[in-house]
């Protein structure tokens, strides 16, 4: 099978100000939410992948990707400590979260944790990590075949900005919760860490299935370039970033042999 390097996606949005991010967060919102639309009219299923490390942001850029999406139609899942069954299954341990058709489910997390902590900590045999890496793009392959719409983005971070997420979180009556030990042990490891990153990078990464890799250090930048990848893959390939304009596509339908046009996709 066929794999490539991993790509970083380069922003456009470096060193934006907050005002332009407010305004940018909101054009990309409008196309998510016109593609979790379609996504619903026409019955697809999309799933959504974040990996990084600890404090990486994973979970605040899901909240911005989602914030203005329909909840009846999207799932976030955030897996914690695999029961002996889960981690012997573990494909299966995922399936179950996959969306049904109409719906999308963003992974704060995956499968790919058996690529990544599970192997730096020692949490599962050498075995089934090689088990792992060999079957995982199949098994994606196969769901992709049957109709999946999959996206894998890995948020990038260095080692000053996650001990500064750190700190802040420690520091922070209302985050202090996210901090625990076991991060802190992770991070001791982290050229293990990175080894098996690059591993995941160059077994797991295919045309159809590829990773995206966004830098992450600038929280802001990470989550518009993010959503900018997500609209221009699924929605409009043409998007073109920090124009203030918001674009609102006209759709026409007819009923009973009389036409209605000037409609937006909610009224069709």
């Amino acid at each position: 099978m066929k794999t490539r390097k991993i790509t970083t996606i380069e922003t456009p949005y470096t060193g934006i100000s907050e005002s332009d991010y407010q305004k940018e967060k909101r054009r990309l919102q409008i196309e998510l939410l016109k593609i979790q639309q379609r996504v619903v009219k026409q019955g697809f299923k999309m799933c959504i992948v974040f990996e990084g490390r600890d404090a990486a942001g994973k979970g605040g850029t899901i909240k911005r990707f989602i914030e203005n999406l329909m909840p009846r139609h999207l799932k976030v899942v955030s897996l914690g400590i695999p029961n002996a069954s889960e981690s012997r299954y573990w494909f299966r341990r995922y399936e179950n979260y996959f969306p049904h058709p109409g719906n999308i489910t963003f992974f704060d997390r995956s499968w790919y944790t058996r690529a990544l902590i599970e192997p730096t900590m020692a949490y599962c045999s050498e075995n089934r990590y090689k088990y792992f890496m060999k079957k995982v793009l199949n098994w994606e392959h196969q769901h992709i075949d049957n109709g999946l719409l999959l996206v894998k983005f890995y948020l990038s971070i260095n080692r000053e900005t996650q001990l500064y997420r750190f700190e802040n979180r420690l520091s922070d009556p209302l985050t202090y919760w996210k901090f625990s030990k076991n991060d802190l042990q992770v991070r001791n490891k982290w050229e293990i860490f990175t080894h098996f990153k690059e591993q995941m990078f160059k077994y797991t990464s295919s045309k159809v299935s590829p990773w995206v890799e966004v830098s992450a250090d600038k929280k802001s930048e990470a989550r518009l370039t993010a959503m900018l990848y997500l609209v221009r893959y699924f929605g409009r390939t043409s998007f073109k970033p920090l124009t203030g304009e918001e674009v609102h596509e006209k759709h026409s339908i007819s009923v009973g042999g009389v036409k209605f046009t000037g409609l937006s996709l909610q009224q069709l």
